[in-house]
């Protein structure tokens, strides 16, 4: 199988800025913040996996991202990001935060309206023409709702207002309305962000290593090199079904979290794996919460409920075709945007992912990229896109303010910082079939030892970016329990 060669490095993004300067200096990076939601239900039992304590190793040699770019893990604190940060970026205001769910939701309304009165054979006599026209109103419902999904988020990091009470009211009835467990997802997306980027507590999107995903697929681990390159097709079957699926999965049985719930310190993960629904976000049983935290998750229970039973008396009235056009594709719709944003928030050749012995908190925040989605993404979507690496450091900084913020940040962060905004929405929508593409395992770089063979980066057996490190006969423990060996040079 032929070596590929490394992409042009002058093509590639990792952004930085006229202030950034590699750096030289020793990591001295502080831990975990604390915020990411204030004062909320998220500090959980996983939340303590591991270790957080700070690494003072240095690598004991070079690190290359998938592109090939010379890696360096951040060397800044929490303490520097945020004095970068103007005070007023972390006033929150209840009546402007008021105001934009008032627009989604008005959008929503109007849409359905001007769909349901204008819509009809008495205008638009074809046929053809309305279900056009009805499956374009599915798109833009999806969209507004994606909105509101965002503005529901901000209640669940108390970046909505300065009142919990408010923010997690506003929070469960928005999520609820898009059949969203609010509090069990605050709790879980909580964790994400105490350990984003970590690949044994993360909460989201945990990319397999390169053992686990030979072990997925059934091959044996020193012969992984000869398998035959995944076709484009196979890339595109998955990701339709990553989109389709990935965010109901990921509710029902966690798919695409971390998978270490035996860890759970009041013994509810025992005998329990992501997959067979034992792992979820409905259920008082589940790993994910603890005891204290159950009455939050029959809370979220109570609003899927009400929303199921108001669907169910208007399908009734209106019949299920009516049901499945006003909500239920709408519904998919939001499911696409959220599993796209969130996987391509986590998921670039150019990101690095961490073993819990060298990850901490600020170099798990620094593992997330902005990108950009023109109008939809900063108006519709809130700017969830375009401000993600600034929103994993300081969470509670409410959207309006996160485009300046960012700015301020950048300063610090230097070449640590990633964007890849070329092409804009049509760019961020291309993204989606290239992280698909490079992106199918972690692994160390060859012949990494120390703190550098504990930092992971995407590899691929599509002939992308950097070759995947040659296997030998297994030898090596891996953490896992199976055995992995990296020699010589790559193929």
């Amino acid at each position: 199988m032929s070596t590929t060669a490394l992409p042009r490095r002058a093509g590639l993004r990792r952004n930085i800025t006229a202030e950034s300067i590699p750096s030289t200096t020793a990591n001295s990076v502080a831990s975990t913040p604390d915020e990411s939601p204030t004062a909320s239900a998220s500090s959980t039992s996983l939340s303590s996996l591991g270790s957080v304590e700070e690494s003072d190793k240095v690598p004991e040699q070079m690190l290359f991202d998938s592109y090939g770019n010379e890696f360096k893990m951040p060397d800044y604190t929490i303490k520097d990001i945020r004095d970068a940060i103007p005070k007023h970026c972390f006033e929150r205001s209840a009546i402007r935060g008021l105001g934009y769910v008032a627009r989604d939701l008005a959008s929503l309304a109007g849409v359905f309206y001007v769909f349901n009165a204008y819509c009809t054979p008495e205008y638009v006599p074809s046929y053809a023409l309305r279900a056009t026209l009805w499956a374009g109103y599915t798109m833009i419902q999806g969209i507004f709702g994606t909105g509101l999904w965002v503005l529901a988020h901000e209640c669940g990091h108390q970046s909505f207002s300065p009142s919990k009470t408010l923010n997690d009211s506003v929070g469960w009835f928005c999520h609820s309305f898009l059949l969203v467990p609010y509090f069990s997802w605050k709790i879980s997306h909580g964790k994400h962000h105490k350990a984003t980027g970590n690949l044994e507590r993360d909460m989201v999107f945990v990319p397999r290593t390169r053992e686990e995903h030979a072990t997925l697929k059934g091959y044996v681990l020193h012969e992984m090199h000869e398998l035959f390159e995944e076709t484009p097709i196979y890339t595109a079957g998955n990701l339709l079904a990553q989109q389709l699926f990935g965010w109901p999965m990921y509710i029902l049985a966690n798919i695409s979290g971390h998978n270490n719930h035996t860890k759970q310190p009041e013994g509810k993960g025992v005998g329990k794996k992501n997959g067979n629904f034992s792992v979820n976000h409905l259920s008082t049983s589940s790993p994910l919460y603890e005891r204290k935290d159950e009455h939050l998750i029959l809370l979220s229970d109570l609003g899927l409920l009400i929303t199921l039973s108001i669907l169910t008396m208007v399908g009734r009235a209106y019949g299920f075709n009516a049901v499945l056009v006003w909500y239920i594709i709408p519904y998919f719709w939001v499911h696409h945007w959220l599993v796209a944003i969130t996987y391509l928030q986590h998921t670039d050749p150019s990101l690095p992912h961490y073993t819990g012995e060298t990850w901490n908190f600020a170099r798990g925040a620094a593992a997330t990229i902005d990108r950009e989605f023109g109008f939809i993404g900063r108006q519709l979507f809130h700017g969830i896109i375009e401000t993600h690496v600034l929103h994993h450091y300081v969470s509670v900084i409410p959207f309006y303010h996160a485009d300046e913020a960012s700015e301020a940040i950048k300063t610090v962060m230097g070449q640590h910082y990633r964007a890849d905004v070329e092409g804009g929405s049509i760019g961020f929508l291309k993204s989606m079939y290239k992280s698909a593409r490079w992106c199918q395992w972690v692994e160390p770089n060859e012949g990494a030892k120390g703190d550098a063979a504990n930092v992971m980066f995407y590899r691929n057996r599509n002939g992308f970016g950097m070759p995947p490190a040659k296997l030998s006969a297994p030898s090596t423990k891996s953490r896992n329990g199976m055995t992995l060996e990296y020699e010589g040079d790559s193929e």
